[in-house]
């Protein structure tokens, strides 16, 4: 069990200093190379992105309320969805749990003082805020209405001035976050391999190190394939050099290639994460050794080599020899094991254990849940036969949100109120964390389920007009939408609030036995005093609660 000197570092008015006082001002913020500021600057930056996709899906799903012209007109609609799906993978989603509680608490697990390249951590921070900028300036140009892939010809045909600006300054904005995606990963490959403490070796890395490690393999070996295939884009629009527009004598399945053995492994960026936090919410609030260690770790490892080796089960419909589909259907069921090795071991380590149902608790089991039913669900679209009925049907759509949402937004807010007490120093309210959870699950299941009946139906996806057989489905994931965003917005309060009227958190609140619970909460500047020793950071036997402290403290 790790043990480490938290004597607490005192300014000369003798008040507490920790990363968040040590000095104020807003150049101290912009030009930190403190991790657990950068992490701090991310979260704020992808909760913006989060809340502003979240605004085109509200938009998107009032328009759907009925057949026809609601409250936009179709061009705008093609827009809202062009914008809400990128502004939600690129700026949020993928950044979102690596970048932000990554660089926080990557570092604190590992016991060391920051991440081992501190200002090509700040540079990858710039680099999103000049992707996210290249967004913003489409947002303002409109005409961008090719979809959040990009697929060409709809990228690539020039229609008028306005649309090509914005086409540009979209797949910029890619080209550039994709320099931030790739400065983080290397970023955290190497702080994992040169900066673990003595004694922490592969099999003493707390889980969610892992899905990191094997997250940042991706970011760094997949990443420059979207950012020279955006790039290839901007120069035949600009140029008029046949590459994939048939125009010019291009291939634009050749873009469906080069995009998804990308966008496939980001998949697995945006979920690998996700597995991680998890791991930690479960075994915590479990109160009891993670279930299968060694192999959960493994299997993290298997999902970010597999993800390499399945893109063309997005392309069944394209025209792809039929021996390239039957192999790439079977590598797309082969995946499936690795992510059910996950789901038995967390359902082994909460059998018979005394479980604290907390917030984030109540996530996790959100997470199991709908990830299962995206899990499910794949296999009917890895399946030839079934995916050419429901390629580019609302069964996409609806199996794609219960992967990349469902999943990654539930981890997202369950390590976020996990660890919210460690990054800002305060408790919150435990009952409007827990109605988040139910409003977030209910909503998102009242958006997305009906989507997979539209879907077996025929109903297309990205249609601004449907026939009315399909409009109760439509009226019942509008309110899903409307639910679902209440959720959101009651979480983000909970913690906002808890900023102001919080108590002050203690060093070790839900009884964790990893190296981030040994440090004061929120952490000093150099996060610990002394070199950390390290133990086994599943191991809860000896900890115990103290009710003076109002949280848990290590027994001799």
């Amino acid at each position: 069990m790790a043990t480490v000197d938290t004597t607490t570092t005192y300014s000369p008015d003798s008040k507490p200093v920790n990363y968040l006082t040590q000095s104020h001002g807003f150049l101290s913020w912009a030009m930190t190379l403190d991790h657990k500021r950068i992490g701090v600057m991310y979260l704020v930056a992808t909760s913006v992105a989060f809340l502003l996709g979240g605004t085109f899906a509200i938009l998107l799903r009032t328009e759907l309320w009925a057949p026809g012209h609601t409250i936009v007109s179709h061009d705008t609609y093609n827009q809202l969805f062009t914008l809400h799906g990128a502004v939600m993978v690129f700026l949020f989603i993928i950044p979102g749990i690596p970048a932000a509680l990554g660089n926080f608490m990557l570092p604190i697990m590992l016991g060391a003082k920051d991440v081992a390249f501190p200002r090509l951590n700040l540079a990858s921070f710039y680099f999103w805020c000049v992707g996210a900028l290249f967004f913003l300036s489409a947002l303002l140009l409109t005409g961008l209405d090719t979809g959040w892939t990009f697929y060409t010809p709809y990228s690539t045909t020039e229609y008028n001035t306005s649309k090509d600006e914005a086409i540009i300054a979209a797949t910029m904005g890619v080209f550039v976050l994709g320099f931030s995606s790739i400065f983080t990963g290397l970023n955290f490959l190497v702080t994992i391999h040169t900066m673990r403490p003595p004694g922490m070796g592969w099999f003493h890395m707390p889980l969610f190190l892992w899905a990191t490690y094997s997250t940042a393999l991706i970011q760094v070996l997949a990443t420059p394939v979207l950012a020279i295939t955006v790039l290839l884009i901007i120069v035949e629009r600009l140029m008029g050099i046949g590459i994939f527009n048939p125009v010019y004598g291009g291939d634009p399945v050749l873009y469906q290639h080069f995009f998804w053995f990308y966008s496939h492994p980001a998949v697995y960026i945006m979920i690998l994460p996700a597995f991680g936090v998890i791991s930690e919410l479960i075994s915590v609030n479990c109160h009891r050794h993670i279930f299968g260690y060694r192999f959960i770790a493994y299997s993290s490892v298997a999902i970010a080599l597999l993800g390499f080796l399945v893109w063309g089960h997005h392309m069944f419909t394209s025209g792809q020899s039929k021996i390239a589909s039957v192999v790439f259907s079977a590598i797309t069921f082969s995946i499936a094991i690795p992510s059910a090795v996950k789901i038995f071991n967390w359902l082994a380590t909460m059998y018979k254990a005394s479980i604290s149902f907390n917030a984030p608790f109540l996530y996790a089991l959100s997470f199991m849940f709908l990830f299962t039913i995206g899990g499910l669900t794949g296999l009917f679209l890895s399946t030839l036969n079934t995916d050419v009925h429901l390629h580019d049907t609302y069964f996409v759509v609806a199996h794609f949100h219960y992967v990349m949402v469902g999943g990654s937004l539930t981890a997202f807010f369950g390590g976020l109120f996990h660890w919210w007490p460690k990054i800002s120093g305060k408790m919150y309210s435990e009952f409007p964390a827990k109605v988040s959870a139910f409003l977030v699950f209910i909503g998102f299941n009242l958006t997305f389920f009906p989507q997979f009946v539209m879907g077996t139906r025929g109903m297309p996806r990205r249609y601004y007009n449907y026939l009315p057989e399909f409009q109760s489905f439509h009226q019942w994931s509008t309110i899903g939408a409307y639910v679902l965003g209440l959720g959101a917005i009651v979480a983000f309060a909970t913690l906002v609030h808890s900023m102001f009227r919080g108590k002050k958190a203690p060093t070790n609140p839900w009884g964790g036995a990893s190296l981030e619970w040994q440090c004061p909460s929120p952490p000093p500047l150099e996060n610990f005093h002394e070199a950390p020793t390290v133990g086994d950071c599943y191991d809860y036997d000896r900890l115990r609660y103290d009710e003076k402290t109002e949280g848990y403290v290590m027994t001799k």
